[in-house]
């Protein structure tokens, strides 16, 4: 029998805009996101700026603890001080975000809740990527200090008619939302939702359904390990208990402001190839065409990767002639022997086939060298960073599709990193979910 999953709501502790002043002022990106200019700037914007519990900077003279145990202070005092106040009722919390991506307005909408953990495998809760021990120990300690969810874990669910969300705009018509805008620009929008029939038809809604985990596997994995931690101490006897659940966001997967957006590729630690070896090079397996040189060709490929759609072509320019190509995969047979312990729909995946077999099996067998990567979203970052030289190589890759994550994740498969990227991110700082 298919667990069913359980969505609760919950009495949510938020800023008192009363004290605080501007939401603007105190809300922050997830601690993924943060380099550490903006963590400084953060700190330096609000004296209740949330930075402070979700990333919590080193100071000299700390121990490897400190700023954990700093961070669970400010989270104590805060309440105690009514900085943070909690729902006086359990609610689910409808959060919108309306944002611009290259020209063009989005809105995208989902709900705040708390969902039962079930171990990844034995319910209908999936993951699609790959997780690091690093940002779960981080996450662990932070946890562990705070006995919080300082931030929602993003997940995805098939809503094909808009049942589950239709109902939850409907009760925010007559509701004030509180409202914050983020360094991007995003407008971030929360409505409390305390009507138990609305509750209780949202709760009845998403029960059935599988739920695909977007963005905060690191999270989920630590809540995971928290509760484990407290089942083997004998500290969780109660079923209801606030640490066999986890906050995160539900958003309907036919949602109109549901944006993936590429995550391209920036390879250093390479001689200086030229087209016309990468072109050699790759035409064993590719059908390749030279587009140009410059920026412009840049945007010229990618144009072309885009109005093409599917997941078997690629941009490639290189620095030492400011040239680029686009290689069409006409042969991805190899994949079947270099992934053999993946699916065909994961070794049909564009950044399987452009790391497994163009990148690993054709470019770095010939050229050698030590390769390291770069991450980036915007087309602009890939060519000024070609121009400056920094990187050797830039590779340009359609990303994955809400399709391919819930094939791959339902599957119980996980995809390459970096094969999605979610924009915007959802905000720390709007709600908090309390561990005890």
């Amino acid at each position: 029998m298919t667990k069913m999953v359980e969505v609760c709501p919950f009495r949510g502790w938020r800023y008192d805009v009363a004290q605080v002043g501007d939401l603007s002022d105190v809300i922050t990106p997830p601690y993924d996101v943060i380099d550490e200019k903006q963590q400084d700037d953060l700190f330096k914007k609000h004296p209740c700026n949330f930075i402070r519990l979700e990333l919590n900077r080193d100071e000299p003279g700390d121990t490897p603890e400190t700023k954990y145990e700093r961070a669970a202070n400010f989270w104590k005092h805060w309440r105690l001080d009514g900085i943070l106040r909690q729902e006086h009722e359990d609610a689910l919390y409808v959060y919108s975000q309306e944002f611009e991506w290259e020209g063009k307005k989005y809105v995208r909408s989902g709900v705040l809740g708390r969902v039962r953990l079930e171990e990844f495998g034995t319910g209908n809760v999936f993951p699609h990527e790959q997780t690091l021990s690093g940002p779960k120990a981080d996450r662990l300690k932070l946890i562990k200090a705070t006995n919080a969810n300082l931030s929602p874990i993003f997940g995805l669910y098939p809503d094909e008619n808009a049942s589950v969300q239709q109902k939850l705009d409907d009760a925010c018509i007559k509701l004030t939302p509180n409202v914050a805008t983020d360094h991007l620009g995003v407008i971030h929008k929360v409505w409390v939702i305390t009507d138990h029939n609305v509750i209780n038809q949202v709760k009845s809604g998403l029960r059935d359904k599988p739920v695909f985990i977007a963005d905060g596997h690191h999270r989920y994995e630590t809540a995971l390990n928290y509760r484990r931690e407290l089942q083997a101490a004998g500290k969780l006897t109660d079923d209801m208990a606030a640490p066999n659940f986890v906050l995160m966001m539900f958003v309907g997967m036919q949602d109109a402001g549901l944006q993936i957006l590429p995550t391209h590729r920036l390879v250093s630690g390479l001689p200086n190839i030229t087209t016309a070896e990468l072109q050699k090079c790759l035409s064993q397996h590719c059908e390749v065409e030279v587009v140009g040189t410059g920026d412009k060709a840049a945007q010229e490929t990618w144009d072309m990767i885009e109005a093409d759609g599917g997941q078997s072509v690629f941009g490639f320019g290189t620095a030492s002639d400011n040239t680029w190509i686009l290689a069409r995969v006409t042969d991805a047979s190899p994949m079947a022997k270099l992934a053999s312990e993946h699916s065909a729909a994961w070794q049909s995946l564009g950044v399987s086939l452009l790391h497994k077999l163009l990148l690993d099996e054709l470019i770095f067998k010939q050229f050698g060298g030590e390769p390291k990567f770069q991450y980036v979203h915007r087309l602009d970052e890939t060519t000024t960073a070609l121009n400056a030289k920094t990187h050797q190589l830039g590779c340009l890759v359609a990303p994955a599709t809400i399709e391919h994550v819930r094939e791959i994740a339902a599957g119980r498969e996980t995809m390459p990193p970096k094969s999605t990227y979610f924009y915007p991110k959802l905000l720390s700082g709007l709600v908090v979910h309390s561990l005890t």
